[in-house]
């Protein structure tokens, strides 16, 4: 973390805030977030690092959510995590989930036994774990982060959503009015420049704009419930799929903190048109059923922390923003994560991917109301998402249904497909088609192990001023920022006759303001940072010979940034050229998009193919 550029300040260096409270009274801002859930704090937290963006954000309930709700925490999240600065917090009291192990049927005895046991994510799959941790701690950790950014927002609570307008003659287009959920009758009326739903499956921004969920429920009743208690059961602190004969199937999450236990418990199947309230599902009902499916070992639950009953269900909206309904077909209004998609919480990806669709949005939005990138954008959003929505519906369709199944083959069925699919569960298959910003269907032979469409996938690499080994995905930071990364051949040191060098010449001519001799980096006319990996050691390199784009001025004091050059040369099976497939003799060019997916790959003796994707897509590009 790099903080005292702009003067010495004592205290937390976390706490950038510029305006406390600015946001919050403003009845005109350039954004509106209508939900407190995973994916409105995402975006919030996402948009409170630009100081000279304002944003709102309203929740129907009466404060933050303290209990319950969804725990499952995907590896590609914990890399977005470290991208907002708040992965130490969610590491130090998580659960880390290593292995999983499947129990069925002995087919003799019929009593359930433990088929096997995998190691829960692949070697080298992320430098980040696959954990447990309760939501309302990881909404805790949002709230923390938006309180101290550089243009602080704290919702606004017991507030519901009544109306929305849009009038594109106005320069705040969108007109929305709350009402007090306290029986004071009191109404806020907003304008903004865009509006965003994160409101749930039972959105009221989606139900606005006419926009049905369509899919069928599975019929099938789930409970689910946190317990604390003993049993005989020895894989109780594993995550776990039992699949019975008879009774059903149970899966099991340990929870944080060592003592508690989630519960997905199997109930029987819903019949037409009822409902999983009509049940009249009670705690002890679970109970009974988890000890019917464990019978051949005890469990004594001496307190339920949380439970609910809910029905698997798959339902997906047809669109993702407003851009249908817009004279001028630009979108100004959007819905993400359970407002615009909705399915069973068994597979853990329900927080994972409403969390991925606000950070895939959150930075579009900036980039456009900075005005540095076109109101184009925005409809790659919806196009990246929906897809990506469209695969979980699938997966979520095919795990529920395998879980539920019995029978020796099919619950071994359901461990194929599990394993199989590790790398969607941990987030880390998405990828992204050819897109104005996203060019996947072009050759990567200078990186043949880095996927354009899908996220930088990281790799240790040491630090050329001070020799400190870390991740390089480090520097990928949630601040909107696109980041360039220069992957050095094989005789480059960074002087001025080399590549590096010579792509250095070529950026600070197009990217570079040209007012002053010594550019700060905030007078950069687009925002892209560039980063340099040298095969050399870092003993024979001097970070003073490199070019002054990998030192660049920052602060009120024009303070040079010595940490963007970075060496390649660590033990066999750790090096980063030799990891992701990069061409060791012509080196690479990597472009890196804020949310930290691959928007192009290039040669870098082939700089102006970079070049000529980047010109249709920045406002001001030279």
């Amino acid at each position: 973390m790099q903080y005292h550029f702009d003067g010495f300040k004592s205290g937390d260096p976390q706490n950038q805030s510029a305006r406390a409270g600015g946001s919050k009274t403003s009845e005109r801002v350039d954004v509106i977030i209508v939900g407190c859930g995973p994916a409105g704090l995402t975006l919030a937290t996402q948009l409170a690092q630009f100081p000279d963006l304002t944003t709102r954000i309203f929740e129907q309930k009466s404060g933050p959510l303290s209990v319950g709700q969804a725990d499952g925490l995907a590896c590609r999240s914990l890399e977005m995590f470290q991208a907002f600065g708040m992965v130490d917090k969610v590491l130090k009291e998580a659960y880390f989930v290593n292995e999983t192990t499947f129990w069925r049927p002995d087919p003799k005895t019929g009593a359930i036994s433990r088929a096997d046991r995998v190691q829960d994510v692949e070697d080298d799959l992320s430098h980040q774990p696959h954990v447990i941790l309760s939501q309302a701690r990881i909404q805790d950790f949002y709230l923390e982060m938006m309180a101290k950014a550089p243009s602080p927002i704290t919702p606004d609570y017991g507030q519901r959503l009544l109306s929305i307008e849009r009038d594109d003659t106005e320069p705040y287009p969108i007109k929305a009015v709350f009402s007090a959920t306290d029986n004071s009758e009191k109404q806020t009326t907003l304008r903004a420049k865009f509006l965003v739903g994160c409101d749930g499956a039972r959105s009221t921004t989606r139900q606005i704009l006419g926009y049905p969920l369509i899919g069928q429920s599975a019929r099938q009743l789930w409970g689910v419930m946190d317990i604390l208690g003993n049993t005989t059961f020895p894989d109780i602190r594993y995550k776990c799929a039992i699949q019975s004969n008879q009774n059903g199937s149970l899966l099991i999450i340990p929870r944080e903190g060592g003592y508690m236990v989630r519960l997905y418990i199997e109930l029987d199947a819903l019949k037409e048109e009822e409902r999983a309230s009509d049940r009249g599902v009670t705690p002890e009902m679970l109970i009974e059923k988890a000890q019917a499916i464990l019978s051949s070992y005890t469990l004594d639950v001496k307190e339920v922390a949380w439970w609910s009953a809910y029905e698997i269900g798959q339902r997906l909206c047809s669109e993702f923003d407003d851009a249908k309904n817009a004279s001028n077909g630009c979108a100004r209004i959007f819905i993400t994560g359970d407002a615009c998609h909705t399915h069973s919480p068994k597979a853990g990806q329900g927080m994972n991917v409403s969390m991925a669709d606000a950070f895939n949005l959150g930075w579009k939005l900036a980039n456009v109301l900075k005005g540095q990138i076109g109101p184009e954008l925005l409809s790659t959003y919806a196009s990246e998402r929906h897809a990506v929505a469209e695969e979980l519906i699938a997966f979520d369709r095919d795990m529920a249904r395998l879980f539920s199944e019995s029978g020796s083959h099919k619950t071994k069925a359901f461990q194929s497909y599990f394993q199989r699919h590790g790398r969607f569960t941990a987030g880390v298959e998405t990828r992204y088609k050819a897109s104005m910003i996203s060019l996947s269907d072009k050759d990567q032979s200078a990186a043949k192990g880095l996927i354009i469409g899908k996220r930088f996938h990281s790799t240790p690499v040491t630090r050329l001023a001070d020799a400190y080994e870390l991740q390089i995905s480090s520097v990928l930071h949630a601040d909107g920022r696109w980041r360039i990364f220069l992957f050095a051949g094989s005789m480059d040191d960074g002087s001025p006759l080399g590549e590096v060098a010579q792509f250095c010449d070529a950026i600070r001519e197009r990217l570079w303001a040209k007012s002053n001799e010594q550019t700060h980096i905030q007078e950069a006319l687009l925002p892209i940072d560039v980063y340099a990996i040298f095969q050399h050691h870092h003993h024979g390199l001097n970070l003073c010979d490199m070019h002054e784009v990998l030192r660049p001025r920052v602060g009120r004091y024009a303070l040079e940034d010595s940490e963007r050059v970075f060496c390649a040369p660590l033990k066999s099976g750790r090096d980063i050229y030799e990891k992701r497939g990069i061409d060791r003799e012509q080196g690479a060019v990597v472009l890196i998009r804020p949310d930290q997916h691959i928007a192009f790959i290039c040669a870098l003796p082939d700089k102006e193919e970079l070049f000529d994707f980047l010109r249709p897509i920045f406002q001001h590009f030279n």
